[in-house]
């Protein structure tokens, strides 16, 4: 999921503003930093009106005015996954507690999945997503963009593998030299 900021110059630093988050700008001082900045700005934007109960704006595309540049600024999965929620529980006109009881869950459960600081489970995602007639890849798509870079992923699952043979053989040698006691 990716918002268009509108990039110019303003003195000597660069401005990038949101058409779709009203109110949503931040400075840098330079082209280089925008990106990064804007990508923060847009995030905590975003995330304080999770936490307000408030349905913020969907990303549309845009013309960036006359003498600005336009960057594209992705959302973590983390936060589009909560946004695709949200907004699909307001377009089919469901308060929290009305998806809780379709679902068969406590409305608590449901406010947690919206708000950007929890961590859901996925069977609790997967069962939300159903009821919302979301298709799961909105959710596999963004667990996707969040995994591990493949060779790191490589890496830390053949460290794994090899602790976990180094503590097999640890705990056989051991069981193997201690004297067995009578029962």
């Amino acid at each position: 999921m990716q918002y268009v900021a509108h990039i110019h110059r303003e003195g000597s630093q660069w401005l990038a503003d949101f058409p779709d988050a009203p109110g949503c700008q931040t400075f840098a001082d330079s082209f280089e930093e925008i990106g990064a900045a804007a990508q923060e700005a847009l995030e905590g934007w975003l995330e304080a009106h999770l936490e307000l109960g408030r349905v913020p704006p969907k990303p549309k595309g845009h013309q960036a005015p006359r003498g600005a540049k336009q960057l594209s600024i992705s959302v973590s999965p983390s936060v589009a996954v909560r946004l695709e929620f949200r907004w699909a529980r307001h377009d089919r006109g469901l308060t929290q507690g009305q998806l809780a009881r379709i679902v068969g869950m406590r409305q608590q459960m449901i406010a947690k999945l919206e708000n950007p600081k929890s961590n859901p489970t996925l069977d609790s995602l997967v069962r939300v997503a159903g009821a919302l007639n979301l298709e799961i890849g909105i959710l596999s798509r963004s667990i996707e963009k969040m995994a591990v870079p493949r060779k790191t992923t490589k890496t830390v699952v053949a460290r794994h593998v090899a602790a976990t043979k180094a503590r097999k053989s640890a705990a056989k040698s051991v069981s193997a030299t201690s004297p067995k006691r009578p029962h």
